[in-house]
């Protein structure tokens, strides 16, 4: 299973999202100090889900990050997170 199937089935299973869009952007951070032929180091991720109803953006984003903790260790180095509200 490659990255970006992996965020995706972590953040279905934790957060049931009404959407749900995990995109590889790694090739627009060529030359940047992290960037990895292949890819798999830089994701945009737009999430809808009723689970950050009552929260405030700053949690919204720390229980995306919390997550996808393991991806962060293994080699993941951006996420650019998009809290929709649906």
């Amino acid at each position: 299973m490659n990255v970006s199937e992996t965020i995706k089935q972590k953040l279905t299973q934790h957060f049931d999202p009404d959407i749900l869009v995990i995109e590889d952007i790694s090739e627009q951070h060529r030359g940047h100090p992290d960037w990895r032929e292949g890819g798999n180091t830089h994701f945009a991720v737009k999430i809808a889900t009723r689970h950050f109803a009552s929260s405030s953006r700053v949690a919204q984003h720390r229980a995306v990050m919390a997550v996808l903790d393991d991806e962060f260790k293994a080699g993941v180095h951006a996420l650019t997170i998009e809290i929709i509200n649906a």
